[in-house]
């Protein structure tokens, strides 16, 4: 018999015949903690990333936890706190193939970007900055970047598009959730969900999942600017109802670029409501069986809203796409304004482009948030990873709704369901008066459509800013909505 020693490469196995070779190979978490100080505030930050692994079956025989991805996160906890006392927060943004960097650097965490705003863009090499308004004052905070997003993977051997879907996504992420909680111990903590955009669209299906697959009831939904009907925002298909709700928006748009002279906002946002609200979704359903002189009258009052020419919005068939438009609106001064926050304005290669050929509003921040977080996840955080950090990729593209085949995607149902089975649910609604992507008529059309008692209603509370789609870049905004969220917290955090 030989005598020869077994190596590790020729494959070893533990007293309980385990792979060892294999289990070395195996991902693990990957998690820098540090300390840190801002005025009173002392707290602990910990960044980098933790093993997704899903349950694995063969031949239906239980066969553990496989790992599945290597999900990027950043959480903070207040030193000394006792954990069944402070609530904790669970935050992300939307895209779908948006990283948390928006809401992390923007309004929410200890440190913020200096990126200034319209009219006074902070210059390259931009800066970041103590954030004395940070929601860490009334509750922990725990930073997702779901699945290819930050520094989210696969795992070497897998692929992502399982998690480039709604379900994939939503499920991921409520696992990452349930993960954290348990390992920290704080399922008695007061907990909450805040999402933007997409990432209402996520909140709103995660904190449902979380309650009917896990029991985890939540104290709180914060949805800003959310995208929580997208029949409300997806032009085109028979479907007419965005033409209606853009209406407002688009008048508040031309109001702020001067093409309402003399005019109060309110008053021109409350007509071009009034009108969406009664007779413009009926001059669109009727069509062709419009009178001559009816057509007329509805060209002349779209535009007179709009502020573009009765040639065009007649040229359009009434019907103003958003993309067409925020081309469109400016082009006599050689300016595309924003989607996302339609008071920005840049320059296009030329100007006759059907469509608006990029977002000056994210032509805008992007390097500002970028510059800030690769500086703070290595020079302040303490955490080294050469991976690219996806700030906004297209890699998760196609997004697969699949749940939804034949009808519009929807959590509206999702949302009622979360708030009728859990009576102590609070929700809060952040809307952007100059938001052109997910307009706040948009958010109030869906709210209309929950299935919920009437006396539930009242668990809602709504608030609009005098900004875009991530209000916080206005500071009079994140100054009002950092108090908002603080004094939403610490009304219902029931402690």
């Amino acid at each position: 018999m030989s005598d020869k020693k077994h190596s590790a490469s020729e494959g070893t196995s533990d007293p309980k015949g385990n792979d060892v070779e294999k289990k070395d190979k195996e991902p693990k978490d990957d998690l820098k903690t540090t300390h840190h100080k801002l005025g009173k505030l002392k707290y602990t930050a910990t960044t980098g990333r933790i093993v997704l692994a899903e349950e694995h079956f063969e031949d239906e025989k239980f066969n553990g936890r496989k790992p599945k991805a290597e999900v990027s996160i950043t959480y903070y906890t207040l030193d000394d706190a006792d954990p069944k006392e402070r609530p904790v927060t669970f935050a992300f943004n939307g895209g779908p193939g948006s990283a948390s960097i928006w809401l992390h650097l923007g309004v929410l965490g200890p440190r913020r970007v200096d990126s200034g705003d319209v009219g006074n863009l902070t210059p390259p090499p931009f800066g970041l900055i103590d954030n004395h308004e940070t929601l860490l004052r009334d509750s922990d905070l725990v930073f997702i970047d779901p699945m290819s997003t930050g520094y989210s993977r696969a795992v070497e051997g897998e692929k992502p598009d399982p998690y480039h879907g709604f379900k994939g996504d939503l499920e991921s992420v409520a696992e990452v959730i349930r993960l954290w909680t348990t390992r920290n111990n704080r399922w008695l903590s007061p907990k909450y969900l805040i999402g933007e955009s997409y990432g209402g669209t996520r909140a709103a299906s995660v904190g449902e999942y979380l309650q009917s697959r896990y029991g985890m009831f939540l104290n709180g939904l914060m949805l800003i600017a959310p995208a929580l009907d997208m029949g409300t925002l997806r032009f085109g298909d028979n479907n007419d109802l965005p033409y209606s709700l853009f209406l407002p928006v688009y008048s508040a748009i031309a109001h702020y670029h001067g093409l309402h002279e003399g005019r109060e906002l309110e008053d021109v946002v409350a007509e071009a409501r009034a009108y969406a609200a009664d007779e413009f979704p009926l001059v669109l359903a009727k069509g062709g069986r419009l009178t001559p002189e009816e057509r007329a009258t509805a060209v002349a009052k779209v535009a007179s809203l709009t502020g573009v020419s009765e040639e065009y919005v007649d040229n359009a068939n009434l019907r103003l796409e958003h993309a067409h438009y925020y081309a469109e609106l400016l082009r006599h001064r050689k300016l595309v304004t924003g989607r996302l926050d339609s008071r920005f304005t840049g320059p296009a290669d030329h100007y006759v482009h059907e469509t608006m050929p990029g977002d000056p509003f994210l032509t805008a921040i992007q390097g500002p948030y970028t510059a800030a977080m690769m500086h703070y996840l290595r020079a302040e955080l303490e955490y080294e990873n050469d991976l690219v950090y996806e700030t906004l990729t297209r890699n998760v593209h196609p997004w697969s709704y699949k749940e939804f085949e034949g009808q519009q995607v929807t959590v509206v149902d999702l949302l009622g369901k979360a708030m009728r089975f859990n009576p102590a649910l609070q929700v809060h609604v952040a809307m952007g008066r100059y938001d052109g992507g997910v307009p706040s008529e948009a958010i109030e059309h869906s709210l209309a459509q929950l299935r919920i008692p009437d006396e539930a209603r009242e668990r809602i509370e709504v608030k609009e800013y005098p900004a875009g789609h991530m209000m916080y870049v206005h500071e009079e905004s994140r100054l009002r909505q950092a108090a908002d969220l603080s004094a939403f917290i610490n009304a219902t955090s029931n402690r």
